[in-house]
């Protein structure tokens, strides 16, 4: 037979104390001398008994809980989050910074998508990577009074006052400046299609920079098969004019790229060199190595989350270190 579960009223007859004090003893209102919390509290672990951790928070306005949606790279297939490196490292930096002021991170469904499980909105605030265009999730938070940063803007909303930036017109002109020094005078660019900032900015930066006539953009869908990369190495080489220099955002169509070069006889970086927006182990073990995008995940993590935190906390003091945007990770693939 299951056991009844221990209440309030059991820690406080088995302590010898009101109900009152050990309520004050978990949430940390009210005055409880120390030998009189350590009598509560050995009570409560006799009897397995928890407080009810969402009613608490309920009472005092604060859950004590970060919600992470990361998006919508993940979407609505969060295998694919096993492949990026980029998010593991992200949210175990947010993670550590709102841990360090007595919050925990918690990775959440999109709240805003149909059927979403209820839990996705017990957060204090919530952090929402790669924002799409409209996003209908930063109207939900707006209109739910939900406090909220996120990581790139909305590209229809880029004045919004809560976003991190993620640089991507720096970090683009450092890429064309370093395949133009590479030797590369025929640039080309594969982007993803999901309406986010790192696409779009990027897509708008390189036709700045680049004359019309020599402009060539391939969009591949990011949670496509691996040999879309391969297709789009295939469309450039068929071009009267090949490129000699290329632009890939993401690390799996990167490396695909790369593979279908090499395995039609393109010298890399000789003949085409090729820089990723994004690193990835997958990069580092290819051969050639591709040179790639530091975005900085750690450090945008830990900004994002102490952002958020400041919003919900105005007199925190907490500074973090900015990222250093633009920095590439030089490998064989443009000749490091």
């Amino acid at each position: 037979m299951r056991r009844q579960r221990s209440t309030i009223r059991d820690v406080a007859r088995r302590a010898g104390v009101s109900v009152t004090t050990v309520s004050h003893t978990f949430s940390g209102n009210g005055v409880v001398n120390p030998a009189t919390q350590a009598r509560v509290r050995a009570a409560a672990t006799a009897l397995g008994y928890h407080p009810d951790v969402v009613a608490s928070g309920l009472r005092r306005s604060r859950l004590g809980v970060i919600g992470l949606v990361l998006r919508p790279a993940v979407g609505v297939e969060p295998q694919h989050i096993q492949d990026v490196d980029y998010f593991p490292r992200f949210a175990g930096a947010a993670a550590l910074t709102s841990l360090g002021q007595g919050y925990a991170l918690m990775l959440v469904a999109d709240p805003a998508v149909p059927h979403a499980p209820t839990t996705a909105w017990a957060c204090d605030g919530i952090i929402v990577t790669d924002p799409v265009e409209r996003d209908p999730l930063i109207a939900a938070l707006r209109a739910g009074g939900m406090p909220y940063t996120l990581v790139g803007a909305d590209p229809a909303d880029p004045d919004d006052p809560h976003v991190i930036d993620i640089a991507t017109a720096l970090i683009t002109d450092r890429v064309l400046d370093h395949l133009a020094a590479s030797g590369a005078t025929r640039i080309a660019l594969v982007v993803g299609t999901d309406a986010i900032e790192w696409n779009e900015a990027t897509v708008r930066r390189y036709r700045e920079r680049t004359p019309p006539a020599a402009q060539h953009v391939r969009h591949v869908p990011e949670r496509s098969e691996h040999e879309e990369g391969a297709v789009a190495a295939d469309e450039l080489l068929a071009l009267p004019e090949p490129p000699d220099g290329v632009y890939c955002l993401t690390s799996d169509h990167a490396r695909a790229l790369v593979d279908r070069l090499v395995e039609r006889g393109v010298r890399v970086p000789e003949d085409v060199r090729v820089v990723c927006g994004s690193d990835a182990d997958s990069l580092r073990s290819v051969a050639p190595a591709i040179t790639a995008v530091d975005l900085q995940p750690q450090a945008l993590g830990r900004q994002a989350a102490a952002a958020l935190l400041t919003q919900l906390e105005p007199d925190l003091a907490l500074a973090v270190p900015p990222p250093e945007h633009g920095a590439l990770i030089v490998r064989t693939s443009t000749g490091g």
